[in-house]
């Protein structure tokens, strides 16, 4: 039974006009359904985190305290999917957008919120072209795939000492767009190793046999592959079956929790190795680890990759508009630009273009079915 003063408490807030609390709507668009689903649910989670946070926090702009809602969508990881919820996005007046997920979708949903003026960060999106596009609105808070690769080739090299490298790639933005930066910063680097084979596959595919037995022909001691956790786990048990003893080398989408499920005794130890486009040290790193157990307590899952960034991205947005003193994008968009915010994932500003200033990327391995921590670099 209710306590009177708990009564009278509901009664003094039904009484409140509708204009005491002023509602900004959030929207977040990651897969929901399909292979990804584990990675767009850690998205969304994330951001929601987040705005419960917010609204923990009774924040007023504008001199108007502010009801923080999430609307999250599911774009699929398609690309044309992924424009019909930009524009559902749009159409309910979202003043903000965390997503997408993949390259795919994140690229032409970006020139919809361009067209409407509302911002989007991006917690997972990798390929230049979204933020070489020019579109004053596109900001993200990891590593692109520049940097990723550059990374990936540089471990490669260096501490795996790949002599004999194969290339697979799924033909998504993501995929073919990492693949590729990652066979360029080889062939670049003078290290000798050459790309014995270059082979596809597709961000749906179950059956790799005919690739890498193509591979198998010619011997390497290394595999990168760019793609998605999803078809990896798949893939690397099909390496063990078919004997191919390469280490596996690979970006943030296959850089997960769910890996060691979906790869099964075929994961091996020290054989997987995995960037992060994110990455902190000392003090910060403290704060990123509370996070984590915040999120595992709360949704009874670990983070798989990307729920850190997602809710910085919110977070980020209800800075600027605290700064501007404003929910309007327009107003809030200059102050966004020039942010400087301290989150669980590390020190936040943006460049021109809306890309991470100083972006660090962290390498895993995998152990004892285990994701690892090696270290965090920063690329340049």
């Amino acid at each position: 039974m209710r306590s009177a003063a708990a009564v009278l408490s509901s009664l003094l807030l039904a009484a409140l006009p509708a204009s005491a609390q002023t509602e900004v709507r959030i929207g977040t668009a990651s897969p929901l359904s399909g292979p990804g689903a584990h990675q767009g649910k850690d998205i969304e989670n994330g951001a929601r985190m987040a705005i419960d946070d917010l609204n923990a926090k009774g924040i007023a702009i504008g001199g108007k305290k502010i009801k923080w809602v999430l609307q999250a969508e599911d774009d699929a990881s398609d690309p044309k999917t992924g424009t019909a919820v930009a524009q559902k996005l749009v159409d309910a007046r979202v003043a903000a957008v965390v997503g997408h997920l993949n390259s795919g979708p994140t690229v032409p949903a970006s020139k919809i919120y361009a067209s409407a003026g509302i911002p989007q960060i991006s917690p997972a999106a990798t390929t230049p072209v979204y933020t070489n596009q020019g579109y004053k609105t596109a900001f993200r808070v990891v590593a692109n795939d520049n940097l990723i690769g550059r990374t990936l080739a540089r471990h490669a090299l260096g501490a795996l000492k790949a002599k004999r490298i194969a290339v697979i790639d799924d033909r998504t933005a993501f995929g073919q767009g990492l693949a590729d930066q990652f066979a360029r910063e080889v062939r670049s680097s003078g290290g000798g190793a050459p790309i014995v084979s270059r082979q596809f596959t597709h961000d749906k595919a179950t059956d790799f046999s005919a690739i890498l037995t193509q591979i198998r022909a010619q011997r390497p001691d290394l595999i990168f592959y760019g793609g998605m956790d999803a078809v990896a786990g798949p893939m690397l048990k099909q390496m063990k079956t078919l004997g191919v003893q390469a280490k596996f080398v690979s970006g943030d989408g296959v850089c997960s929790e769910k890996l060691p499920l979906l790869a099964g005794d075929a994961l091996g130890d020290d054989k997987v190795f995995c960037a992060v486009a994110g990455g902190v040290t000392g003090a910060q790193e403290a704060r990123f680890n509370a996070f984590n157990e915040r999120f595992r307590q709360r949704y009874g899952t670990p983070v798989e990759t990307y729920a850190p960034y997602a809710y910085d991205a919110v977070m980020v947005f209800a800075d600027a508009m605290q700064k501007a003193q404003s929910i309007e994008p327009a107003r809030f968009l200059p102050a966004l630009a020039a942010i400087r915010h301290e989150g669980v994932t590390g020190s936040i500003a943006f460049d021109a273009k809306g890309d991470l200033r100083d972006a660090a990327m962290t390498l895993y391995t995998y152990r004892q079915g285990k994701k690892v921590k090696l270290q965090v670099v920063r690329g340049k």
